[in-house]
Formats: C-alpha cells, structure tokens, sequence
C-alpha cells in the first residue's frame, strides 16, 4: 500500500483542516479554556461541531450510525487536532473507547454509541496503574457479585476521566496482576457509587483524573465482550490508541516544524533573514525528514490496523516511538531557533512543546515501545 492519502482521504484532509484551523484554533480554544481554569479543559461546544461534521462516529459502524471508516481517516482527524493543538476528547472518546465498544453487545452499542455520534457524550479509558504506562499489570479487581460484579482499585492519569460520562475500565476477573489473562473490560457510567476522582492538570493544559472504584457494584451488562476475555480486546484498544497518539504526534511536529519555518523566513538577524544562514537550513532540512519519515511509519500502522493485519501491533509500536522522537525533536528545534522568545507564553511554539511532553507519556513513551519492537522482533 502506498504511504500517502487516497484521493477521498486527501479530500478529507482539506475538509478537517480548514475546519480545525477555523474552529479550533489556538487562541479560540487552548488558550481560552486554559486563561479560564475550565474543569474540563475542552469546549463542548466544538465537541458538537465535531458531531455535526461526523468525527465522532468516524469509527462507528454505519449500523450504529457512525462513518463505518477506518484508522487512516480517524489519524487524519487527530494530525490536525495536533497541528492545532486543538483540545478534544477524540483519542478517548472516538478512537480508544469507541474501539472498545465495537465488542460490546447490541444493547450495549445501542445504549452508548448514539451519544458519541450526537456528541452528547465523552467518554474516557482507564488501563493504567502508575505513572508509567504498563497495561500487562493489571491489579484493579473486580469479583462476582450476584449477577453482576463489585469493582475495587485506582487508576491513574484517566484524561479527560472526569468529563466521562462513562468509562472503560480494563479490571482484573482472575489471575494475578502480571498475567496476561483474566482481565475483563466494563463500561463504567458516571452516576455510579463509590467511584471517585482526584482530578490534575496536565502540562499542556488537558484534564485527568486517579480515579479510584471502591466497592463500585455493576451489572453484569456492564461487561464489554466475555468475562476473563478482555486482554484481546483491550490490546486492540491499545493498538488503536498508540496508532492515534502517533497521528496526533505527527501533527504537533509539523505545528511546529510549520511555526519554525515560517519564523525562520521573517527573522532578521545581522542584516539578514535567519533562514538564510546554512546551519539553520540544515537543521530544519534534518528536521523535515524525520517528520515526513514518522508520518509514512504512522500512516502505515493506520494501513495494517485497518487491515487485520497480525504486523499491526508491531508497527503500531514502531510509529509510537518515531513520532516520539521526531516530535520530540521539532519542538526542541522549535524553541532554540525562535530565541528567547521561544520561552515566552506569548508565542505558541512553547505550547507545542508542552503537548509533545504530554502526548510522548499516553500510551507509553518512545523507551517504552523501543522496547517492545525489540522484544516483538526477537532482538
């Protein structure tokens, strides 16, 4: 498959990209609930918009009445939500819960889904335990209780959790912490008892929570796919989160990378633009070649996730990592050749560098992934 966009993808594109650059700017949004405190760190409001465009459903079946499209168009979404540095609930929401609930029964899509595509609803995911993401231990317990099931645990660095109107939560059924098995996937409403939230604002100004479930009593109709069978479903959570993490990394380095040129072209430094001095042309021409290679890598996980492919795990790792690097890079290149402005709030470039910071960390950072393609690909 070829690692660019196909015709309609690319018309998608232009669609979502005069949309965000319009409606989800910096200072329309970032700034302005940021400037504000807002608990919930986003706008509802766009949240509809994102509706009334069909974002939200973009992963939902057109049975459920979303899209029915795939990874590549969701990741085409998430570059610009990126570039924009536009506050959303769409990993979470659309991408990560969304894929959850493809497994859920008919009453359970039917119950859930229609929110999501109305955008009435947000919706959050809870896996980790830690500051670091580690989702092969699991220690959050959730024993029979009657015909149903009574929750225990915490969770960590829940984004956007306290916003939710229901939660996916990945909970321990049997087993102990560090097996692979007896994990079981429950949507969590947000009316329940005894589930409660610590909430914190992340460096680039969203909203998480640690979430602790304390004696949280669910129906048996909570459980999303099989009791002690939701490893498979969770890893494809996983898969579909990294890959998204990836799309929106890719679109916070070419923000930046963008920023940077055109700074580099308005600059004057010794009677001359900046951009003229070789050195700096280097950099940013080393800088334009780690973005494009990180893009192809991502677009490429989108490709495979969207085809079943068994590869897909492992290039879903292989883009995490890359764009981890790549974006890490053009935000760091970023600052140092804006100056000191650079470290100023006044300019936008340090926002960027704030959303890399905390984008690198979801869903497992470069090291993280490093490590697994290392392992995956018997090194």
């Amino acid at each position: 498959m070829p690692l660019y966009h196909t015709d309609d993808q690319a018309m998608l594109s232009d669609t979502v990209g005069q949309f965000m650059a319009e409606e989800g700017s910096i200072a329309k949004h970032l700034r302005h609930w940021r400037d504000r405190n807002c608990k919930d760190g986003f706008g509802h409001g766009l949240w509809k918009q994102f509706a009334e465009m069909g974002f939200t459903g973009i992963l939902v079946g057109e049975d459920d009445g979303g899209l029915g499209m795939g990874h590549v168009e969701a990741g085409i979404v998430l570059e610009e939500i990126g570039r924009n540095l536009t506050p959303s609930p769409f990993l979470t929401s659309s991408v990560l819960a969304g894929t959850a609930l493809r497994h859920g029964s008919d009453d359970m899509r039917a119950r859930w889904l229609p929110g999501l595509v109305s955008g009435e609803s947000v919706f959050a995911v809870a896996i980790d335990e830690g500051a670091k993401h580690r989702p092969e231990r699991i220690r959050t317990r959730a024993e029979k209780s009657g015909n149903g099931f009574r929750l225990s645990g915490r969770k960590d660095f829940v984004v956007y959790g306290g916003s939710a109107d229901m939660i996916v939560v990945a909970a321990r059924t049997s087993g102990a912490d560090d097996e692979a098995e007896g994990i079981t996937l429950f949507a969590v409403p947000k009316d329940v008892s005894g589930m409660t939230h610590d909430a914190v604002r992340l460096v680039d100004s969203s909203m998480a929570t640690h979430t602790t479930f304390d004696n949280v009593e669910l129906d048996g109709d909570a459980v999303i796919g099989e009791v002690d069978g939701g490893r498979e479903i969770l890893n494809k959570v996983l898969m579909a989160g990294r890959v998204g993490a990836a799309a929106e990394g890719v679109g916070v380095a070419r923000g930046a990378m963008d920023m940077t040129v055109d700074y580099l072209k308005q600059r004057k430094q010794f009677g001359k633009l900046i951009g003229e001095f070789q050195a700096l042309q280097h950099r940013a021409a080393h800088l334009y070649s780690e973005v494009e290679i990180a893009r192809a890598v991502t677009i490429k996980a989108q490709q495979l996730l969207d085809a079943g492919s068994e590869k897909a795990d492992l290039m879903a790792s292989v883009a995490k990592a890359k764009v981890g690097k790549a974006a890490g890079l053009a935000v760091k290149e970023g600052v140092q050749m804006h100056g000191g402005i650079g470290m100023t709030d006044e300019y936008d470039i340090g926002l960027y560098m704030k959303r890399d910071r905390a984008l690198a960390e979801f869903m497992g950072d470069a090291y993280y992934h490093a490590g697994r393609v290392a392992e995956m690909s018997g090194y």
